[in-house]
């Protein structure tokens, strides 16, 4: 799976008084001296895992409320472990193929039943995991479904249909999104705003397969749907043979980002204003990925996109001033949604 992972969202609708509902009733965490102790170290552990896997996220978690800022660390710092297992890089970097993919799987579910069952497991990302998710009561059926993205890469899964990749993009960052609402307070009951933070994870890895198009055919693997290939002539196993076409397909995919992320933002006014502010930055910063792809066009994959510490900067100060706005509001209803489980509406 490419690229990094998603941070959005909150719930509560509105103005000032039903922001102040949402901050009421975030978790707050109370452990005893010896696991606040153990908290301590792998808060501080998490925080070295955001500064290098990811410098966007690590600067937009810097927005959020203190308690909140540290969940966040621990829950990233265990869905970079899970990718640089899967992927057999270290902190997002250096992509190769793996010849023992199910086995890591296999691995990856076990830590994490054990770390969710309240079991120390030895590794640091892990045990972050269950204690985020026992402060914030967070279903174990979200940490699975986003394992079963990494499933999906270890078996050289590509996506038929745009339905397809939406499925692939929801196990891999849209149920990231959802695990987050969860940390900032929303109520499992609050349908529509789990399903805009999902959205937000989901306009981040359309953006990152756009980004990483060249990087991922190195090894073997392809998230553009095959229909999509087909419609614009370009064979699954050659994908880099033709950038003119290519880009039309990079375009597509800024143009799909853009929507999930329109009803990302829009969600985003239903948050308490420092999250709002992280959310939307994180938005525009990453957004920006997506945006460079369409806009290099055929030249998009000469060279890694990214974004530098002045426009992280400026999209931090935007968000500062779009957090007081009313997000215009987005009819979600023609987007594909994320599956409903048992556990969480």
């Amino acid at each position: 799976m490419s690229g990094e992972k998603p941070l959005p969202f909150r719930g509560g609708v509105g103005g000032g008084g039903e922001r102040s509902e949402l901050l009421a009733r975030l978790p707050h965490p109370n452990p005893s001296p010896e696991g606040e102790g153990l908290r301590k170290e792998l808060v501080a552990a998490a925080k070295v895992s955001i500064d290098k896997g990811s410098k966007s996220f690590a600067l937009a978690s810097k927005l959020f409320a203190p308690d909140l800022r540290e969940r966040a660390w621990l829950l990233y710092a265990w869905c970079r472990a899970c990718d640089d297992i899967a992927d057999g890089q270290e902190m997002g970097h250096g992509m190769t193929a793996v010849s023992d993919a199910p086995a890591r799987i296999e691995a990856m579910r076990a830590l994490t039943a054990r770390a969710l069952a309240g079991e120390r497991t030895g590794e640091q990302a892990f045990d972050a995991l269950g204690i985020v998710a026992a402060e914030c009561v967070i279903p174990a059926s979200l940490p699975f479904d986003v394992i079963e993205g990494f499933a999906l890469d270890s078996v050289g899964w590509q996506p038929q249909t745009e339905s397809d990749l939406y499925r692939y993009c929801y196990h891999v960052a849209g149920a990231v999104g959802v695990m987050m609402a969860l940390v900032m307070g929303v109520r499992p009951d609050e349908t529509d705003t789990l399903d805009r933070a999902c959205d937000l994870g989901i306009a981040f890895q359309l953006g990152n397969i756009a980004r990483d198009i060249g990087e991922d055919a190195s090894v073997g693997r392809c998230y553009l749907p095959r229909d999509w290939l087909a419609e614009i002539g370009i064979a699954p196993d050659a994908v880099m043979a033709d950038r003119a076409k290519l880009a039309v397909l990079g375009e597509r995919l800024a143009d799909r980002a853009a929507l999930y992320e329109a009803s990302a933002r829009a969600g985003a006014a239903r948050l308490s204003y420092r999250s709002a502010w992280a959310v939307l930055a994180a938005a525009g910063i990453y957004g920006g990925i997506a945006r460079e792809v369409a806009r290099r066009g055929a030249r998009a994959w000469d060279a890694r996109v990214s974004t530098s510490r002045a426009q992280k900067l400026r999209w931090a100060a935007i968000a500062a001033v779009d957090a007081w706005r009313a997000e215009p509001a987005f009819d979600r209803t023609a987007l594909w949604t994320r599956p409903r489980t048992s556990n969480i509406s």
